[in-house]
């Protein structure tokens, strides 16, 4: 609870300590309002960050050819089905057949009554692997069932076998067969199959029907060729293969070539993300009588060197194998308004067109008469953004340092006024304690002398 002074002996009012702090106060409160409006350029200044940063990481996953180029295939995909890698493939067209598919060694045993609780016996079976080494697998009485034997034989993976419980369908009493093939496919893989020794079995173990391994026989190009799996790795470069039916007869095309529309959604992306970066510039910059630009960014010289330096990239010149080039010509041009404006059509155009010009403008190229690395426009780009984010000497990183400068200086000063106003109210406090005993003191005494008939001055008056 606060002290009050005055009224009772004084006839001063009552909060007149707390009115004289407040006056004291009054130079925090600016400081405040100052730091609050630094405060408010600091949000501002994050804001710049986060839609740079967003720049830099369109540009930085653009950065070259490889990364900037996206690739599709058109293809038969109903027999198969093509996968590339846009780092290594050449666009090309390509002829292909399928006439035949790779299949496996696979071979079925004689039939079982039930998968589970039949009784194969106790025995081992032995088998020879494609490179010649053998391998034998034990049974006991407590794995002697045909699904713990196909457990058994795909625990090895060194078997390259797989083995599976399979009910041949045919209704007979028997029906549980153990289904054995390679891993592989292809002449390759060709094997003999395991030979089962077995004692005391409710039924005789062996394989009843077997089929050997075939390489998938295709036509190239007009070539016929045979592969060892139906996985074909080799034939275009970057590019897997996966033969799915084989369709003899059936010629198809496989087509690899620029994805433009991809490309061009990813320089529509960072044609964006400038824009962003420009309306933000813009709206700090729209000043008019009423706006505080202590508390804005408005003509800010961070914000006159970052669009100077974005709009002097795009409007550079980059020397191509075609001659000089700018981003104008691939449909990205300034408007009156001061922002991007991206004309899809013109860009998927050149970029179907010739992407290695388009690939130039954008990601530079080394030019092997001069032996110099000549930019493009995203490496300028990368240049902006670092210089703009880098920590100590970055822009941004550069304008909220002072900033923050700033703010310590006031809260500093702030400490300090608070510190003399604290002091100031307790000696107040203490001034007029003071005054208001001594008031005190003369009131009673004055009571006193008018007891005994005298008269007496005004206590207030006799401390003047």
């Amino acid at each position: 609870m606060g002290i009050s002074f005055g009224s009772i002996n004084t006839g001063l009012p009552k909060d007149i300590v707390q009115k004289l702090v407040e006056a004291e106060k009054i130079p925090i409160k600016k400081m405040e309002q100052r730091r609050a409006k630094i405060e408010n350029k600091q949000k501002l200044i994050r804001e710049l960050t986060s839609l740079v940063s967003s720049l830099k990481e369109n540009v930085t996953g653009n950065k070259d050819v490889r990364s900037l180029r996206e690739l599709k295939v058109d293809t038969n995909n109903d027999i198969i089905n093509v996968e590339i890698d846009k780092n290594e493939a050449i666009p090309g067209s390509y002829q292909m057949e399928v006439i035949d598919l790779a299949k496996k060694s696979t071979a079925i045993t004689t039939g079982f009554e039930d998968k589970d609780n039949s009784y194969v016996g106790v025995g081992y079976i032995k088998y020879e692997l494609p490179n010649g080494d053998n391998k034998e697998v034990y049974i006991d009485s407590g794995n002697s069932s045909l699904t713990s034997i196909a457990n058994l034989l795909n625990k090895d993976p060194d078997m390259g076998l797989m083995a599976t419980v399979i009910n041949d369908g045919s209704g007979s009493s028997t029906p549980w067969r153990l289904n054995l093939s390679l891993k592989d496919g292809g002449d390759y893989n060709k094997a003999e199959f395991p030979s089962f020794y077995f004692i005391d079995g409710e039924e005789d173990l062996y394989l009843e029907h077997e089929r050997k391994a075939k390489d998938a026989t295709i036509r190239f190009n007009g070539y016929e060729m045979e592969v060892p799996t139906n996985k074909v790795k080799n034939l275009i470069p970057g590019a897997v293969i996966d033969l799915k039916k084989a369709s003899p007869g059936d010629e198809f095309s496989i087509n690899i070539t620029e994805d433009s529309v991809a490309i061009t959604e990813k320089v529509k992306d960072m044609t964006t993300r400038i824009n962003d970066i420009l309306k933000f510039i813009k709206k700090q910059n729209s000043i008019t009588q009423y706006s505080d630009t202590s508390a804005t960014l408005g003509g800010d010289f961070l914000l006159q060197s970052l669009e100077s330096r974005i709009r002097n990239i795009l409007f550079k010149d980059i020397q191509t194998s075609s001659g000089p080039k700018r981003l104008g010509d691939l449909g990205i041009t300034f408007q009156k308004s001061g922002l991007l404006e991206f004309d899809d059509k013109q860009f998927n155009k050149m970029t179907a067109e010739n992407f290695g010009v388009v690939a130039e403008v954008l990601v530079g190229r080394f030019d092997k008469e001069e032996e110099i690395r000549i930019p493009g426009a995203i490496e300028h780009l990368q240049k902006v953004v670092k210089s703009t984010l880098q920590t100590p000497s970055g822009l941004l990183y550069s304008r909220n340092n002072n900033l923050n400068s700033k703010i310590k200086q006031i809260d500093s000063r702030i400490a300090q006024k608070e510190r003399m106003v604290a002091q100031k109210e307790k000696n107040l406090k203490a001034k007029f304690s003071r005054l208001e005993s001594t008031i005190a003191k003369l009131k009673n005494q004055s009571s006193g002398l008018a007891s005994l008939g005298v008269q007496a001055n005004n206590p207030v008056q006799q401390l003047g």
